[in-house]
């Protein structure tokens, strides 16, 4: 997740000081100490999830932590951007921009204030094949915090000002995006790679399919998302099964069982193209891809410790070494896998000067061919996989992470106990297995290349 960049509730606006109380402002000091304290480290081993079903039948994995009195909620509904229907681009976006802009009784500002008052943080984010929320509260708040997130969950309002105004924000992000050539580069990368399919469309959509978006669109598209139907909850912090149930019930259980989403069906990513395109800037940005593995494949861990080494390792990885160090030809370069629910990538990126991207891109790709030719070593693979679990506790050190971490398991499939044999999957990977899937995925293929800077001379 990823997954998530969760847009919290609280940066857009704010109420007059008249409105905060004593009791509000001191709930905010006291969130900030909380914050702190929530951020020391805990041991993995130390960690319990329970699967809980609540009387109204729904299904969530609770952490109890009563180390501050905090509780975090992360969930996701099945169907994110890939459900935007063509032409719409962007409404998928745009409802996760409006979940608190308004609900109930509350119009926007009302419910921002109220949120502010409470200490009270709800947000929302749409992934391509998911539609992500969470909240976040002082557990002294805990049931009028699970009434606004209910608000916000089954009863939001869609009120044309707000819409506008979120929208005509959305645009000024496109405007920047439309000169900065990463985003042109990654937006054109897409394109190219899934022709014609839900994941070729931009997610944040373009000017004019994000101005013609309506609140009739915002509701149609919130009926058939948000539904029970493999709605999946995290929930981490102070709070028991017993007290938790009811509460989830009351945010979740009046949703619909099952919505009408669009199938969206799997699709091999396109490569063997080059494609240049001229933008008047210093630099050249610079992507290179090839076809991945989904999630569930057998060689999926065997291919993220082999990325590690190629391109994942921020200082330590091949291309930092081939590309910065050796030859100074980058500040920053990297390589990673994008594991969709409907297809599966790895891409390399990077920036350069425009005179320099030919190599670049020349030595990107000879490591890639190292790799499939002769993989790593010994050293270099104990090295990865003591890297990889050594670190992997810290995905776990605020409420939040652990709540983040949780949610995609399960929204994976991977199972509960994933935590506890994740890192004995790491360990038991062979350099036989990190040779065979590096063969498989980077041997003798041409991968598709999108660059974005000044024209070639």
């Amino acid at each position: 997740m990823s997954r998530s960049a969760i847009r919290l509730a609280t940066p857009h606006r704010t109420s007059p000081m008249s409105l905060v109380s004593a009791l509000g402002r001191g709930l905010v000091a006291f969130a900030v100490l909380l914050a702190t304290l929530a951020a020391l480290p805990r041991p993995l081993s130390a960690m319990e999830i329970q699967e809980i079903t609540t009387p109204g039948g729904l299904s969530a994995w609770l952490v109890e932590d009563d180390t501050v009195p905090i509780v975090a909620i992360k969930f996701a509904f099945a169907g994110g951007a890939s459900q935007d229907p063509e032409g719409g681009e962007g409404l998928t976006n745009l409802l996760s921009a409006m979940l608190d802009e308004g609900a109930g009784d509350l119009d926007s500002q009302a419910f921002q204030t109220r949120l502010e008052d409470l200490s009270v943080r709800i947000g929302f984010d749409a992934g391509r094949d998911n539609f992500y929320g969470a909240m976040r509260t002082l557990t002294p708040n805990i049931d009028d915090a699970f009434e606004m997130l209910r608000l916000a969950v089954t009863a939001p309002r869609f009120d044309a000002e707000p819409a506008e105004r979120m929208k005509r924000q959305i645009i000024a992000g496109l405007r920047r995006e439309a000169k900065d050539p990463d985003a042109i580069a990654g937006r054109r990368w897409a394109e190219l790679a899934y022709p014609g399919h839900a994941y070729s469309r931009p997610s944040r959509g373009t000017e004019e399919s994000v101005a013609a978006l309506s609140p009739q669109d915002l509701k149609d598209l919130h009926g058939r998302l948000f539904t029970r139907q493999g709605l999946k909850i995290t929930v981490v912090g102070a709070i028991t099964a017993e007290r938790l149930a009811p509460l989830l019930d009351s945010v979740f259980g009046a949703l619909p069982e099952t919505g009408e989403l669009t199938e969206v069906a799997d699709i091999a990513m396109a490569r063997g193209t080059m494609e240049h395109m001229a933008f008047d800037v210093p630099q050249t940005s610079i992507r290179i891809g090839l076809p991945g593995l989904k999630r569930d494949d057998p060689d999926f861990i065997p291919a993220f410790v082999m990325n590690h080494i190629l391109g994942g390792g921020t200082f330590s990885s091949w291309l930092f070494e081939e590309v910065r160090e050796k030859r100074g030809l980058a500040y920053s370069v990297g390589s990673y896998l994008l594991p969709y629910q409907h297809t599966g990538a790895w891409l390399a990126v990077t920036g350069t000067r425009a005179d320099r991207a030919d190599e670049s891109v020349e030595v990107i790709r000879a490591q890639m061919a190292r790799m499939a030719d002769k993989g790593p070593s010994e050293e270099e693979l104990a090295k990865a996989k003591a890297y990889l679990t050594g670190s992997y506790a810290l995905r776990f050190d605020t409420s939040d992470k652990i709540a983040d971490q949780l949610l995609g398991i399960q929204v994976e499939g991977l199972g509960r106990d994933y935590i506890d044999i994740r890192n004995d999957l790491i360990d038991a990977v062979t350099l036989d297995e990190v040779r065979a899937v590096a063969t498989r995925l980077l041997k003798g293929v041409d991968p598709l290349v999108v660059t974005v800077g000044p024209e070639k001379g």
